[in-house]
């Protein structure tokens, strides 16, 4: 089995991250890890800076993002290693726009901590909760965040038993100490992310053990804490909602040339 932590930011990509992708391998490491997934906000950038200056790196760092959706919260998603698609670094497509685009070029996605900080979490969103069928498309959840209650990693099991999706774990580190509070075993060999993307589509088949997750819960800090509250939650769905307006143009233009490249191949 392979140990990887399914959700990691870095402070390249992440503005609220402290902690240098290099320092993640070497923790990991230390720790047991295989791997890992990177999952900065809406950037691809520390996946990036590990790649070009590490390219024969034995640690097997996958390329991830966590996007921020206009209506339903965090998403993790993976693309395939010959698809670079440049709308995920602006934030603000609806999720049933997101999903069926991450399909249409071969990608999966599934919630960040579904049931988490309510600014954040897909389970707690209209979207969601008016068409709770939308979970089927999803293609993973995540079942074990360490930055949340045990109650609400419950729940993201719960939903994922009920939808028979498979489960990741991960830290979702900004800081040093939270590195690896989370893991995801899988027993297929991960190299890549067409690798990863091929575990995830065979799970299904082959039994709820090819891929499982735990951890360690961090517990409530002073960030946790303020994360919950009214001027929080709302500060940031009305930046998201702003932000996901102002990148609206050069984000359609984005997907409809990627979309086009797709059918040229």
């Amino acid at each position: 089995m392979l140990k990887f932590d399914m959700h990691c930011h870095t402070r390249y990509g992440s503005i609220d991250a402290k902690v240098r992708i290099s320092e993640y391998v070497e923790m990991l490491s230390d720790k047991g890890y295989d791997g890992m997934l990177v999952t900065d906000h809406d950037s691809y950038r520390g996946y990036n800076r590990w790649k070009s200056q590490n390219p024969d790196s034995t640690f097997r760092v996958i390329r991830g993002i966590e996007y921020d959706t206009r209506d339903a919260g965090h998403f993790l998603v993976i693309m395939p290693d010959g698809v670079h698609l440049q709308a995920l670094t602006m934030r603000g497509m609806k999720v049933e726009r997101l999903v069926n685009l991450v399909h249409q070029l071969g990608g999966i996605i599934g919630p960040a901590h579904p049931f988490g900080t309510r600014s954040s979490s897909a389970m707690l969103f209209k979207a969601l909760k008016r068409n709770r069928n939308l979970v089927k498309e999803f293609d993973f959840i995540e079942g074990f965040n360490a930055c949340e209650t045990e109650t609400a990693n419950d729940l993201s099991r719960l939903l994922a038993k009920d939808f028979n999706k498979p489960m990741f774990g991960g830290s979702d580190s900004h800081d040093y100490k939270y590195v690896g509070l989370g893991y995801t075993l899988f027993s297929n060999d991960i190299t890549c992310c067409d690798d990863l993307i091929a575990a995830v589509k065979a799970s299904e088949h082959e039994g709820s053990n090819s891929i499982s997750c735990g951890g360690v819960i961090r517990g409530e800090t002073l960030k946790s804490k303020h994360a919950h509250a009214f001027y929080s939650v709302y500060g940031f769905l009305a930046y998201n909602f702003s932000l996901g307006l102002l990148y609206s143009p050069l984000r359609i233009h984005r997907v409809k040339k990627a979309l086009e490249v797709c059918r040229l191949r």
